[in-house]
């Protein structure tokens, strides 16, 4: 029977670990991928055991633990020791599944339960060629703002590198000062995240991109290869002094981005919405979906 004490924090040394599961299992949605779950594991308190041939994953937000989906093969007993275990440690939460095989798997063995759609943490999904070339009419205004950024700001992009890290650590200080982050805890946690990234650059394999404005940092973008086909947007911040900077670092990304991935998944709009009317406003080619499962239905 699965425990608690089955499970052991997450540090960097466990990369190897979650590397060797996902080549046979590849994550789909960001929340599942090392980099995110190590980089925010601060705030997220993330901890995973490993079960037979299956990764488990849970973590704790203000006390409250959460479990996920197993991330392995179909493993029916696993499926009903993982559910008596979230009954027992988190009766009054939810447990989140975050890939379509899973979503069929739960389905399929309890086809009572209900299953409900976490809109604010589905993922947007893009065709890479999409976002580096914005064609047709549906992509005008992005276009025009672009041009506009080009005329009116004096910009240079370039790889984050060993070289301009520290720039690019002072930018991420200069951006959380203009958000105020120090008044909300979920962009300071963010702030934690962002330069953990970046200290543990090399480590994670991670790839980056730097916008200089008048020969100062004004945007960035931390980027990785998610699986065989997908790339995935980690962080993307900019300042407010040029009008389309963000749009302008979004298209660089897809340009480097797309001989290597036919998509690019640049995650949740968090129920912001500003955030999902910007994020819809580039044409999705698809959405990976979040449910959860009310623990006390199980």
């Amino acid at each position: 029977m699965l425990t608690i004490d089955d499970f052991e924090p997450v540090s960097l040394d466990d990369r190897a670990c979650f590397l060797e599961q996902y080549r046979l299992f590849p994550p789909v949605h960001s929340d599942n991928t090392f980099t995110n779950i190590v980089c925010w594991n601060h705030y997220a308190h993330y901890r995973f055991a490993k079960v037979r041939d299956s990764l488990v994953i849970c973590s704790t937000i203000d006390g409250k633990v959460r479990f996920r989906a197993p991330i392995g093969p179909d493993d029916p007993a696993l499926l009903d020791d993982l559910f008596s275990l979230a009954k027992s440690e988190s009766p009054d939460g939810a447990f989140f599944i975050l890939d379509p095989v899973s979503r069929e798997r739960i389905a399929s063995r309890y086809p009572t339960l209900a299953l409900n759609p976490v809109r604010d943490l589905y993922e947007y999904v893009y065709r890479s060629a999409d976002l580096a070339d914005l064609p047709g009419k549906g992509y005008l205004t992005i276009r025009r703002h672009i041009s506009r950024f080009h005329r009116n700001c004096s910009n240079e992009v370039e790889a984050i590198t060993p070289e301009n890290m520290e720039e690019v650590r002072v930018f991420v200080n200069r951006w959380c000062n203009w958000k105020d982050c120090e008044n909300d805890p979920l962009l300071a946690g963010e702030r934690e995240a962002v330069l953990f990234a970046l200290a543990h650059f090399r480590e994670l394999e991670l790839q980056g991109l730097a916008v200089r404005v008048e020969g100062e940092v004004a945007a960035m973008t931390v980027f990785e290869q998610m699986n065989h086909d997908t790339g995935l947007v980690h962080f993307e911040k900019g300042l407010p002094d040029c009008e389309g900077i963000y749009k302008a670092i979004n298209q660089e990304t897809a340009r480097r981005l797309r001989d290597a991935c036919t998509f690019i998944n640049r995650e949740s709009d968090m129920g912001v919405p500003g955030l999902r009317e910007a994020k819809s406003r580039y044409h999705p080619d698809h959405m990976v979906e979040v449910h959860a499962i009310a623990v006390g239905d199980l």
